[in-house]
């Protein structure tokens, strides 16, 4: 009898022992629920969370959305946030931290950071030489202040992902071709379009004799229109206020400017424009003083 009861209490430990993690998962999942719930998550929220892939670790999940309800986020964005870039739940909290504190070092506080990590979440997971490589453009080659480039990370925030090359040229084309100074670049929140939307219908206009590029006094024998009323509304009301011409005419224009910028496809900015944003800058000092 004896022996019998030692063969079943042997047989039990294995048991009890498999059972014991399983427990102890199981009670942090739940101690992660409350706690997400316990903050403002709904329930619907909390259980895609737990369902998004790759499959986080409860606790990961918790300190993770810690860290981004400290920066000032709410419950909601996070969620969104975590919904579409899911790979910010394998990154370690140091790594967080130390970003959020880069962020704010370039003029990204508290709520500009918000709006940031809200259309921009990627921004925690980009290498840091990517972003330093993007910041030194808008700093030392298109020569913005830093105030200035703080607001164009708060306000377009996506020029984070584009080519450092390509991002130059944009702005280069807006200063030399169009005419469009440094604070109008950023009030306008210009770098945020397309380079292919921003031509397009700059030469249309220019071609329908709409618009020039200003002289060195900045000005013009036709008044230009405002670049809100070229780029941040819909085609239709371009056409219909701005250029005054058909969708018909337009699309023609733009098949054969896509031929033309085929054919002259290295047809980019000189490298010598470049350049003469320094001498222009000190042109500009001069005359002030």
């Amino acid at each position: 009898m004896q022996e019998a009861e030692r063969g079943t209490s042997l047989t039990r430990c294995p048991r009890e022992k498999q059972r014991t993690p399983l427990a102890a998962g199981f009670l942090e999942r739940e101690k992660v629920i409350t706690s997400l719930l316990d903050v403002g998550f709904s329930d619907v929220h909390v259980n895609e969370l737990l369902r998004l892939r790759p499959s986080p670790h409860p606790q990961q999940l918790l300190d993770i959305i810690t860290e981004l309800l400290l920066l000032g986020l709410n419950p909601e964005p996070v969620y969104v946030a975590l919904k579409k870039s899911p790979q910010l739940l394998k990154l370690p909290l140091m790594h967080v931290r130390k970003r959020s504190s880069y962020l704010r070092k370039l003029g990204l506080g508290e709520g500009k950071l918000k709006t940031v990590l809200l259309c921009c979440p990627q921004i925690l997971t980009m290498h840091q030489r990517d972003i330093d490589s993007i910041v030194g453009v808008l700093k030392e080659k298109c020569l913005f202040t830093v105030q200035q480039v703080a607001r164009i990370l708060h306000r377009c925030p996506y020029v984070l992902q584009e080519d450092p090359g390509e991002l130059e040229y944009k702005f280069q084309y807006a200063y030399f071709r169009m005419g469009v100074k440094h604070a109008d670049v950023v009030r306008t929140d210009f770098l945020q379009y397309s380079i292919t939307k921003i031509k397009q219908r700059h030469v249309f206009l220019e071609r329908l004799g709409r618009y020039q590029t200003p002289d060195k006094k900045g000005q013009t024998q036709v008044p230009n229109p405002l670049l809100k009323d070229i780029l941040r509304v819909s085609e239709a009301e371009f056409l219909a206020r701005t250029a005054c011409s058909s969708a018909e005419e337009f699309e023609v224009f733009k098949k054969l400017f896509a031929r033309e910028e085929e054919e002259g496809s290295a047809s980019h900015v000189p490298d010598n424009k470049s350049w003469s944003l320094d001498e222009e800058a000190e042109e500009e000092e001069e005359e002030e003083e």
